[in-house]
């Protein structure tokens, strides 16, 4: 009908991604959910009308304009009709419900999150607002974890963090102290598995990185408390009570600190806090993000754009290591020239099609040589500043190389064999590890050098010895098996609906290589790898160790790497042998026996120590000091260990019997203190009270119980003066 089409202006009726660019004149499709919809009560208004009564479900863009600078309008060479549905809108209205949160997408969640708070979902404003967070946020969490992304400081595990923080929050606005999202995570699995059966792969997984945040942040935030306290009191004594912003932001954002906790502390504390400071370092942050978004590009000179909009270098390197190439481009220290010359000099070289690999995919770039007519450069490293250009980073050896000379560009081939097994060897690291552990594991980073490969991968615990020796039995069963390594282009949604392994992060075109080895691995990259498996050589896993919460690292060899390696241990084992004078059969029970004789000497040792520490007794009982009728010992000892001071300490109490003792030991430019008091004074005499006093005169600290203290300091050229004050401490606390 007529009467439900609504003309509207230039700010609801136009679309544009920017102030220029592709644009053009939308159709908003409103669907009106009614009177009861209304949030200020509306019970006859019209569209348009911005109290919730009428939701937009659906949006479609006439792209026919593009908008210049000044503003003009010119219609696109090729219009099209860009369309939007919102789905848990359009769920909202199939299903009948005012909001996103009663539907079947969300409401499930929010019943489940019930269960765990024993709240009542309706009971009230906070708690509906509570429970609608922390069902968003765990779906959101439970998927991004699913792809690859795991919490961390920068980036889109920032965001991540962030997201699960504030889910967090929510649980213990409710009163909830426990770790709940892992258990929610879950139940978000079992809702969207028929949809998104990779959640079942990577379900346990997902629960333990969440978890695992889950106590990280509880354990941040009693530190922050703490941080918090420090700075109110340090605000408080330079006569201030307003927090500066910067810390504010510290705490917020370092440690993890919700900002109402701060201002409910700031207030029972009379403190104000500097906003203003706050939302300064917070907009700081979020450019720091969006610079991180961005990439790296934006940072990159504009002269090799200009190489891109020529063509750009074309790749040769996956069926020759040696072509003919003509150079049409050259930098020195960012700008162009025309020539280089000179022996040592260095500069960028781009060519017009190139052998040379540019690193990328985690894999290093190619090493090698240019010869022209009238000189020769060393190819020091390859690499790709912007897509489609390969840069050339040279060190002339002798002549000159000038912008049109034709060159014969030759790839290091035995570096790029190395590097080519190592690639291939990770594709298959990467296959067994998820046919060994779980298809939860996904690549998190990787390195391909000549003499090694590094690979991160998401997991959730360290390989145990058994686990790494059936990795390293799986793989160089594939390799001995010498099976193709096949490589083609294929379209990228056909590459993934075969199942080919892609990488959430990672920027694919429409074309993709894909590298395959038959029943083992099927990966989008655009590395060099080897014809056959057997090519890689033996493998072997030389560390395996946790780099960040849930991402382990492995590092191998292959071929000639693990050859040299071998040669190492064989020199080692052979060392040992003669030094131990025993045959490498025998070289366990050797080093055990060594063992053993070193344990008995030590305990030989020990028993030595201590009847001489114990021999000095008698001497430092003798004639002890009174202070005020008590007696008082305060000596620095010799010839003993800081492990020892505590029972020469307690043994000299007991044989002066009531009384106190306090022993100093210097060792290594720093004191170490102990003091004893004998029951019968411990309601006047408080040891920790006196080693405290004690400990600062020699830039330390310490404390402990009424009998027993013990404390340390960073000063031992005081410690004499120290001990003598002792005297004087021990009267204060008894007057």
């Amino acid at each position: 009908a007529r009467d439900r089409i609504v003309r509207l202006d230039e700010k609801d009726n136009f679309w544009q991604m920017g102030d220029t660019g592709p644009c053009g004149p939308c159709s908003e499709i409103h669907y009106d959910l009614g009177p009861e919809a209304s949030e200020l009560g509306h019970a006859n208004c019209a569209f348009p009308c911005d109290c919730g009564r009428y939701v937009e479900i659906w949006n479609l863009v006439f792209m026919q304009f593009d908008r210049a600078k000044d503003g003009h309008l010119s219609p696109l060479p090729k219009p099209s009709i860009d369309t939007g549905m919102g789905l848990e809108r359009i769920a909202s209205v199939l299903q009948g419900k005012i909001s996103n949160y009663e539907t079947d997408l969300l409401r499930p969640i929010i019943d489940r999150a019930c269960e765990i708070f024993n709240v009542e979902y309706g009971a009230s404003a906070a708690s509906d607002t509570s429970l609608r967070i922390i069902a968003d946020h765990v779906r959101a969490a439970t998927f991004l974890i699913s792809d690859g992304v795991i919490p961390s400081n920068e980036g889109r595990g920032y965001v991540l963090r962030k997201i699960m923080r504030r889910g967090i929050r929510q649980g213990t606005l409710l009163g909830y102290k426990e770790p709940f999202l892992y258990q929610l995570s879950g139940y978000v699995t079992e809702m969207m598995k028929e949809a998104y059966p990779d959640l079942v792969n990577t379900r346990e997984y997902v629960a333990r990185v969440i978890k695992t945040e889950e106590e990280r942040f509880a354990a941040m935030v009693t530190v922050g408390l703490q941080r918090l306290e420090e700075v109110i009191s340090q605000t408080a004594k330079s006569g201030k009570n307003v927090i500066p912003g910067v810390e504010i932001f510290k705490l917020y954002d370092t440690f993890g600190f919700p900002l109402d906790f701060t201002k409910e502390i700031a207030d029972e504390k009379s403190m104000q806090l500097d906003m203003d400071g706050f939302e300064a370092e917070l907009e700081k942050q979020r450019e720091r993000a969006r610079q991180s978004w961005k990439g790296d590009e934006a940072a990159v000179s504009p002269l090799y754009q200009k190489f891109v909009e020529q063509g750009g270098t074309p790749f040769l390197g996956y069926q020759a290591v040696r072509s003919t190439g003509s150079v049409i481009g050259i930098l020195i220290n960012g700008a162009l020239a025309r020539s280089v010359e000179g022996h040592g000099t260095t500069a960028e070289v781009i060519l017009n099609e190139t052998p040379f690999y540019a690193e990328s995919g985690g894999q290093v770039g190619d090493t090698g040589t240019l010869t022209s007519p009238n000189g020769v450069a060393h190819v020091e490293n390859t690499y790709a500043p912007v897509r489609g250009i390969v840069v050339h980073k040279i060190r002339m050896e002798f002549g000159k190389l000038a912008v049109d000379d034709q060159v014969e560009a030759h790839v290091d081939e035995e570096r790029r064999r190395r590097i080519a097994a190592n690639h291939t060897g990770t594709h298959i690291l990467h296959a067994v590890l998820r046919e060994t552990l779980g298809t939860h594991v996904k690549q998190a980073g990787s390195l391909v050098a000549p003499d090694r490969l590094r690979f991160d991968y998401t997991h959730f615990a360290p390989l145990t010895d058994r686990e790494i020796e059936e990795i390293e039995q799986k793989i160089n069963q594939i390799v001995f098996r010498n099976l193709a390594v096949d490589t083609k282009v294929m379209e990228i949604n056909q590459a993934v609906a075969a199942g080919a392994l892609a990488f959430f992060g990672e920027k694919y075109q429409q074309q993709v290589r894909v590298v395959s080895i038959p029943e083992v691995s099927m990966e989008l990259c655009g590395g060099t790898h080897t014809k056959m498996t057997g090519d890689v050589g033996l493998f072997k896993i030389v560390g395996e160790s946790s780099i960040a919460s849930g991402i382990r690292r492995i590092e191998a060899l292959t071929g000639f790497g693990t050859y040299l390696r071998l040669e190492e241990d064989e020199d080692l084992i052979q060392e040992l042998s003669q030094t131990l004078r025993a045959p490498r059969t025998e070289l366990s029970r050797a080093v055990g026996r060594l063992i053993d004789q070193q344990r008995q000497l030590e305990n030989e040792l020990e028993i030595l120590k201590r009847k001489a520490a114990n021999s000095q007794v008698g001497g430092l009982a003798e004639a002890p000091n009174k202070v005020k009728g008590i007696a008082v010992i305060s000596r620095k000892v010799e010839g003993v260990d800081a492990s020892m001071l505590r029972e020469l300490a307690e043994n000299t109490g007991a044989k002066i019997g009531s009384g106190v003792v306090v022993l100093g030991l210097a060792s290594n430019g720093k004191a170490s203190l102990v003091a004893v008091v004998s029951e019968d004074l411990q309601k006047r005499l408080h040891a920790g009270k006196i080693i405290k006093r004690v400990a600062e005169l020699v830039g330390g600290s310490g404390g402990g119980r009424p009998d027993f203290a013990q404390a340390g300091g960073k000063d031992a050229e005081k410690l004499e003066g120290a001990l003598q004050a002792v005297y004087n401490i021990v009267a204060e606390f008894l007057t």
